[in-house]
């Protein structure tokens, strides 16, 4: 048992011979506080660094800028003033003197899109770019070509779906651009006319998607790519001679491939990067040119294919110069590309940001994320393969205590639960470890990531299903590898993870000493009854997912935890947030 080591009693544990992680109790608060430094982000123009940070008065992230010529972070200014939730997501302008950001209205995502003068001396207000009760911003698409004008889709004329609204940042001036049918999901843009030409449909009565395109802003739409349930794909970008388009697609084969198609056709000219074993990730393009660069896969880790050598030259560059456990991130570049930000990020230590000079080939450290951690020995996280009972590999990443004996164990289950788990520090997981419990985080069928059918096999299959029976048989694995006490193994999740939680307390009662449900929807029904209007073209496809707790009654009662409550032998820790758009309120009430 111990305390606090900021309440000055017990700041040592005592009985783990070989701990992970340090042996000094790690606070909460340098666990899960604010970073000192994150998101860093260069002025397309190079002359400006900023990034979010804690205020001064009260420890609440804001956006602060500073020249990149000065390289003390005591000169920068704080050009933002949000005392409640904290700026988590901002950018640049294209005109290298404005900060665009995302806020909502203490926790019901409902983001608007803000503008301020980040370069002027004198202290200016946020304007709100997309004003408005019950309006959410989304789509946000900048063009260094057009350096006073942004698009952008809202639902503020119909909630239920996103027009795109063409912005005079600096002004506020707003016109509609592009008018939702009703049907669109989302919006791109052809860069060299900045218009709006792609637009990703979804079919509610059978949930296929489609992709349509236009020639120009005075063309009709057409139909490009039909993308049947089950199937999944994305128009990348345009190409430069306007005859072609960057595709991923999963058409024809399990995991999504990177494609070059033909713009009028919709013919599959060439497929040029794939893996068998998980879908196409990051695709890296030229701005100019659109040639391509590198593509990104992550099964477990990430690894990259290029197909710019100049590109993997300075990769091995920033490789080598780093850590050897550390993964390579650029995070920001000038318009020029002469100049980056690249991110260290490690799984038992803070992400370090460095400056890289892409000319000379050399970098120069900017700031650590969490200063703090580097006095604390943390735990490695290591991917591992599991084999679920009918034979269907899981990844999953595991977070031990102690290196030498049993320990107990912490299921940490993912939300979505169409999302995945990535390697990398996670904060929670370490939480867990310096306490003395493993952590084992698994991608379990569903999960996205790994092709089509493993995102399928998770169909009708929460609950009492083979989604549920991943996380038993990880829980058996972690037992059988000897790494966890059978007697001591609890089940903890948010969203999603949340529910399995639930699920996992009254169907496998005997399983869990205990469960921890964040936001976890107790009633399926009464979940998809009460989702945000923006999410009703989803809604079919979640259905589709799921299970049609609609017209089944019984099914939905199967599935349903709260149906089950009399089942739960465990305590039992619910967590939830008052203002949640998604899984309200009443879900954890009932």
């Amino acid at each position: 048992e111990y305390k606090s080591p900021r309440d000055g009693v017990i700041k040592k544990k005592t009985a783990f011979y070989a701990s992970t992680t340090s042996e000094d109790i790690i606070p909460t608060d340098v666990l899960f506080g604010n970073p000192k430094y994150a998101s860093p982000m260069l002025s397309p123009d190079g002359q400006y660094l900023a990034y979010l940070a804690p205020s001064v008065d009260n420890g609440v992230l804001n956006v602060f800028v500073q020249k990149t010529s000065d390289p003390n972070t005591d000169n920068a200014r704080m050009i933002t003033n949000d005392i409640s939730r904290g700026i988590r997501q901002a950018g640049w302008a294209p005109d290298s003197e404005t900060m665009l950001f995302l806020q909502d209205f203490e926790g019901d995502e409902n983001f608007h899109l803000w503008a301020v003068d980040a370069t002027t001396m004198e202290s200016t207000e946020a304007r709100d770019l997309t004003p408005g009760d019950n309006v959410k911003a989304s789509n946000l698409i900048t063009n260094k070509r057009f350096k006073d004008e942004i698009l952008v889709g809202t639902n503020q004329r119909d909630q239920t779906c996103f027009d795109m609204y063409r912005i005079k940042y600096k002004t506020g001036e707003i016109t509609m651009d592009t008018k939702n049918p009703g049907d669109v999901l989302g919006w791109g843009s052809e860069d060299e006319t900045f218009e709006v030409r792609e637009a990703l449909v979804k079919d509610q009565a059978d949930s296929s998607e489609t992709i349509r395109v236009r020639d120009n802003k005075d063309s009709v739409w057409r139909d490009l790519i039909k993308l049947p349930y089950g199937e999944d794909g994305n128009l990348i970008d345009f190409s430069k001679d306007g005859k072609t388009c960057w595709m991923t697609s999963s058409l024809g084969r399990e995991t999504t491939a990177l494609q070059k198609v033909d713009l009028q056709s919709g013919e599959t000219l060439e497929t040029v990067s794939y893996n068998d074993k998980c879908d196409c990730g990051g695709v890296m393009l030229d701005d100019d040119t659109k040639e391509l660069r590198a593509v990104s896969y992550n099964y477990a880790r990430t690894e990259r294919i290029f197909f710019d050598k100049e590109l993997e030259k300075d990769y091995e560059v920033l490789k080598s110069l780093g850590r050897d456990d550390a993964e390579v991130g650029v995070v920001s570049k000038t318009d020029d590309e002469k100049t980056w930000i690249v991110a260290y990020s490690r799984s038992d230590g803070p992400t370090e940001y460095v400056v890289y000079d892409q000319q000379k080939k050399v970098i120069n450290p900017l700031f650590v994320s969490r200063p703090e951690l580097l006095d604390y020995k943390f735990a490695q996280m290591e991917d591992v393969r599991i084999k679920a009972r009918d034979g269907l590999e899981l990844v999953g990443y595991l977070t031990r205590a102690d290196t030498e004996k049993k320990t107990p164990l912490i299921l940490l289950v993912h939300g979505g639960p169409w999302a995945r788990d990535f390697w990398g520090f996670n904060a929670q997981a370490q939480w867990f470890a310096n306490r003395g419990y493993a952590t084992l985080q698994v991608n379990f069928r569903a999960s996205t990531g790994y092709g089509k059918s493993f995102l399928h096999k998770g169909d009708g299959e929460w609950g009492v299903g083979t989604m549920q029976h991943d996380l038993t048989d990880s829980v058996q694995w972690a037992i059988d590898e000897g790494i966890v006490d059978p007697d001591n193994v609890c089940i903890f999740g948010g969203s999603y993870g949340g529910y399995a939680c639930l699920a996992g307390l009254a169907f496998t009662p005997d399983l869990y000493k205990c469960g921890v449900d964040i936001v976890g929807p107790s009633n399926i029904k009464t979940l998809l009854d009460s989702i945000p209007p923006y999410w009703a073209p989803l809604r079919n496809d979640m259905l589709k997912k799921i299970g049609n707790v609609d017209d089944d009654e019984d099914f939905n009662k199967k599935i349903s935890p709260l149906y089950h409550v009399d089942e739960i032998k465990a305590p039992l820790l619910i967590g939830q947030g008052a203002n949640d758009p998604r899984v309200k309120q009443a879900e954890a009430d009932q």
